[in-house]
């Protein structure tokens, strides 16, 4: 197994690692809408969430040598089902005609007070 770190998403605050490569597959540990240059916490729209959350999934998935387009699974979790529509378009502008298996789960409030969370399962490419 291979611990996966990067400065271009926010660091672990607990005992975990952004991502662990085993075998061809990367999984992605939950992440949350922060700026990892800053450190701020990014409260906006269901939207805004999603989309800094995506872009900090594409930096860790990177990192492991794979992409959104090797994601098998990915799980979002939202604070409200009523923002599915809008979570839903900024994952859709995001993957393209790329469609992975996903399953969106309704919480009750995610941690500060975010809206949006995502894990993922994907494949890493073996590169000569």
């Amino acid at each position: 197994m291979k611990p996966i770190h990067t400065p271009h998403a926010p660091a672990p605050a607990g005992h975990y690692s952004q991502a662990m490569i085993h075998g061809n597959t990367v999984y992605v540990s939950g992440l949350l809408p922060i700026d990892p240059a800053s450190g701020e916490r990014i409260l906006g729209s269901p939207g805004e969430q999603t989309d800094r959350v995506l872009t900090n999934l594409k930096a860790v998935l990177e990192a492991a040598g794979s992409g959104l387009e090797q994601v098998v699974k990915a799980t979002v979790y939202i604070a409200d089902i009523a923002m599915w529509g809008e979570v839903n378009a900024t994952y859709a502008r995001f993957f393209g005609d790329h469609k992975p298996a996903r399953a969106i789960v309704p919480t009750r409030a995610l941690h500060h007070g975010f809206l949006v969370e995502v894990e993922a399962v994907a494949a890493v490419e073996t590169r000569p």
